[in-house]
């Protein structure tokens, strides 16, 4: 199946993009999710253990479900003044 994963802050400079698809196995969790962005954009492994993840505007954990064409997003911590 295809999800979508939006792309903030810092880890869409270093990806220079907003948003990627993937294809994961069906019956995928969100830590499967993770491990494809991992494995497909390594310069991201350093954002990804700080950020926050959510299914289809909704923060979710690891063993949360995607389903096919679901919105997934990666959302880095936030500084600034």
């Amino acid at each position: 199946m295809r999800v979508c994963v939006k792309l903030f802050a810092v880890a869409r400079e270093l990806v220079g993009r907003d948003e990627l698809t993937l294809a994961v196995a069906d019956g995928a969790t969100l830590a499967d999710v993770r491990a494809a962005v991992e494995r497909e954009f390594p310069a991201l492994a350093r954002v990804l253990p700080h950020a926050q993840w959510a299914i289809d505007a909704e923060y979710a954990s690891d063993n949360a479900r995607v389903m096919d064409k679901s919105e997934v997003a990666i959302i880095p911590p936030v500084s600034g003044g």
